[in-house]
């Protein structure tokens, strides 16, 4: 085995130009495969650390909307608004062992603006609760959350989204104490949100929150979606906290005995659709790699049998002096697993550095996928093994006199 590993490196070496060519090949397909699932992975483990409180123990409580038209003659009936005192009162009588987050909507096409800096006028505005960051996973690059007096008497603070720091402030400038411009109305900045990321939720990035209250005046008349996030504490008593707060939220809203809720309530199922979603793009990208390591199989496979047909003369060689169609069949096959290898160690650093940098420009994070890697080597050699065999069983067929008369 190790004289045909030496065999092997040697053959490599006298043809060069086509041992390259053939592991550039396998590098590419390699690549394909470790750099697809790389970015999966970072793109994954981003999204788990951002959702890490918002799973099976998060339900929400929202309006109820009409579901369609009016059919047959009867009137659907059309449930008002949650309205921001009930909110306030829910809020404050849900005794349950629970974080209670309340957020709204109040537009999505603000400019931030401070001195001659602004930003684009795509920024979303949020009133929240002091619990609203806590509740959704955000932490913060600089200063505080919104304090309790802030929140109940409409300060004047709010707390910007990273996108929105950069474009309005200089490079690791200290933002917090200064004066910014949102919607006409100068605000106090008192903390920036680290890099989120806008995938499969909010894009808090380009977000600016403000006191509830605050938003609510804002609003100038116009009701606000208000949105409440529960997220209690023991995930076993899910359904005795969604009891609570649907008992709660029908005696807040006056809703009759038989009737149905005047609004929503569910459990959060961002969970469930982050699971489909990377469901679908890994499988993606197992898919984009099998499509590449097969062409790579098939134009390895080519390369090794112009191999055999041209060193025909040497096999019967070999042959001559003793060598059993097996030790032809293994030095052919360890030559392909030998030039597999030397492309797909290549084929991996190339993909786990392409996987990450691709992961980097969605505001992904860095990961180092060992499983990845490890995969990759073990197809790279069931590649070499599976594309090397035919040629290498062709070679130690070959007829020792008639190869030695091959020109």
């Amino acid at each position: 085995m190790i004289e045909n590993i030496k065999e092997g490196l040697r053959s490599i070496k006298a043809n060069l130009l086509r041992s390259i060519l053939t592991a550039i090949i396998v590098t590419f397909g390699i690549m394909a495969l470790v750099g697809s699932l790389t970015a999966v992975d970072g793109i994954g483990y981003t999204l788990n650390e951002s959702l890490n409180t918002l799973g099976a123990n998060t339900f929400d409580i929202w309006s109820k909307r009409s579901r369609g038209r009016s059919q047959a003659g009867v009137k659907e009936k059309v449930y008002k608004r949650l309205m921001m005192t009930e909110i306030l009162r829910f809020e404050d009588q849900f005794t349950f062992p629970a974080t209670v987050s309340i957020n709204a909507y109040l537009t999505g096409i603000a400019e931030v603006k401070r001195l001659s800096y602004k930003t684009n006028p795509n920024i979303s505005v949020q009133g929240v609760n002091a619990q609203y960051l806590a509740v959704e996973g955000l932490n913060l690059d600089f200063g505080r959350n919104f304090a309790p007096i802030e929140i109940q008497y409409g300060g004047r603070v709010t707390v910007l989204g990273r996108k929105v720091y950069e474009a309005v402030f200089d490079n690791n400038e200290d933002p917090v104490g200064q004066q910014v411009t949102i919607k006409g109305n100068q605000f106090r900045v008192i903390g920036v949100m680290k890099l989120k990321g806008n995938i499969a939720e909010d894009n808090y990035d380009q977000m600016a929150l403000i006191p509830l209250i605050v938003a609510n005046q804002l609003a100038t008349g116009r009701g606000l979606d208000y949105n409440i996030s529960v997220a209690v504490t023991d995930p076993t008593k899910m359904e005795m906290a969604m009891g609570e707060a649907t008992g709660l939220m029908r005696s807040i809203r006056r809703d009759r005995l038989g009737q149905p809720n005047s609004f929503e309530l569910d459990k959060s199922d961002t969970l469930e659709e982050l699971a489909e979603i990377m469901g679908v793009i890994t499988w993606a990208g197992i898919g984009i790699g099998f499509i590449t390591l097969l062409g790579s199989s098939i134009a390895l496979m080519n390369i090794m049998l112009v191999s055999v047909t041209e060193r025909t003369r040497e096999v019967g060689i070999r042959k001559a002096l003793g060598a059993t169609p097996f030790k032809i069949r293994q030095q052919f096959i360890v030559e392909a697993i030998v030039v597999c290898l030397i492309g797909g160690i290549v084929g991996v650093i190339l993909g786990v550095a392409i996987g990450n940098w691709a992961s980097n420009i969605m505001g992904m994070a860095f990961v180092f996928p060992l499983m990845w890697i490890v995969v990759g080597l073990v197809v790279c050699m069931a590649v070499g093994l599976l594309s090397g065999y035919y040629p290498a069983n062709k070679a130690s067929k070959l007829d020792p006199i008639e190869s030695l008369r091959f020109e």
